[in-house]
């Protein structure tokens, strides 16, 4: 059993010394006059030439496992129904990989049965191939061996997924989530990442963010060449839509969600291919209790002591019960509303929503936190508490704010 690979570059060790040493410009020579050594670079240990591998070599999960098996006879006689089977055993199958399973009638002397099995190698830990041989002697005697080969499948690919939420459409119960991929390069050699998608799931669209348009041509954020060195690491940002049918209907996307899998496939040194995909990636979906409050309309930056106006939108999130909600503000060390506190906001339906304007004014300068807002659910005696709900920076009054 031989296992088939790309050949290597042949990489040669180069000897050489300063010319007023005793060899003088010989080394040199015998480089120069070397055919696996580049011209011009014959001090480099990077040859020209391709070499067989030499040995099994590294086998990453997500690559082709492929081996060519060969069977001969070495006796002097005629062996009839040959049967070759290879069955590749993981820590949790059994796999056939012979390409036919019929017997060959007779080999003679000298003469071999030769086959290729390919492999896409799906588990990680040890493999172990098992090449397994019968036939039947001229005197109608059953024979029968196996040999074994035992090899480690590695990881090449270590991939860590982090889920932001962003609130982009307001008048929906879900909003959009942002999907960061890390993905490092584990193992010895470069990488050509080839591609790097996510395949969403029933309930989303996906927008890649991973390429910009200059001059009316998209051009990747990661520059012209898409290799990734050992032990590097890569980021690649996705943003993940409800679609409408699961927007528009509460409740449908709340706990845990499946967002989709992310597909990787690269090439090393010689255009070996390899591929992965993800298990399917799962996020928790934010909660917001019974009653959601959230900003549509907020100033970036306000002048000191000058009243500033926020629009909020209350929703009531539950889809049984109608609320009858009342408004109380507290003031806080740098923040003060300006209004009546304690006024009633009526009552509020079941998955509907009312939008309040409200006022404030800042007594301390920098970036200040809007909290001190509660909703009362008088048929509960619920109280609800919202605090950090924005930021603004607060400046000096001799400061113009541009609207």
């Amino acid at each position: 059993m031989m296992r088939l690979t790309k050949p290597t570059l042949f990489t040669n060790i180069p000897v050489t010394c300063e010319e007023k040493d005793l060899p003088g410009d010989l080394f040199n020579q015998l480089m120069r006059d070397d055919p696996s050594t580049v011209n011009g670079a014959e001090i480099l240990m990077l040859g020209e030439m391709l070499t067989l591998p030499q040995n099994f070599g590294n086998i990453f999960l997500g690559e082709t496992f492929s081996s060519y098996i060969s069977v001969h006879n070495d006796s002097n006689q005629v062996v009839k129904d040959i049967l070759v089977k290879a069955d590749l055993q993981t820590s949790s199958q059994r796999l056939n990989l012979s390409a036919s399973n019929s017997a060959v009638a007779e080999l003679k002397p000298d003469c071999c049965i030769d086959d290729v099995i390919h492999h896409e190698v799906k588990e990680i830990g040890t493999h172990i191939l098992v090449c397994a041989v019968s036939y039947t002697t001229q005197g109608g005697e059953k024979m029968y061996f196996r040999k074994f080969f035992k090899f480690q499948v590695l990881k090449p690919l270590d991939v860590k997924t982090k889920f932001y939420n962003a609130e982009s459409d307001l008048s929906s119960v879900t909003d959009e989530v942002f999907l960061e991929a890390q993905i490092q390069n584990i193992t010895t050699s470069p990488m050509f990442m080839e591609k790097v998608s996510l395949e969403p799931s029933i309930m989303y669209n996906v927008a890649e963010l991973n390429s910009v348009n200059q001059a009316g041509e998209c051009v990747t954020t990661f520059g012209s060449r898409a290799y990734l060195q050992p032990m590097d690491t890569r980021q690649y940002l996705y943003c993940l839509k409800p679609k409408k049918e699961f927007a528009e209907k509460a409740g449908i996307i709340k706990g845990v969600t499946v967002i989709g899998k992310l597909d990787i496939v690269w090439k090393t040194n010689l255009g070996e291919r390899g591929r992965l995909q993800t298990s399917q990636l799962q996020r928790m979906a934010p909660g917001y209790g019974d009653v959601r409050l959230s900003l549509e309309a907020i100033p970036d930056t306000v002048n000191l002591e000058e009243p500033f106006h926020i629009t909020c939108k209350i929703t009531n999130c539950s889809s049984e019960r109608t609320m009858d909600l009342v408004l109380e503000m507290c003031n806080t060390n740098s923040i003060h509303w300006c209004g009546i506190s304690g006024r009633q906001l009526g009552k509020l339906h079941p998955s509907s929503s009312l939008c309040l304007a409200l006022t404030l004014l800042s007594s301390v300068q920098g970036l200040q936190s809007v909290s001190g807002l509660r909703l009362t659910d008088t048929f509960l005696k619920r109280t609800y508490e919202y605090d950090d709900i924005a930021q603004v920076c607060v400046v000096s009054s001799a400061i113009k704010v541009e609207s």
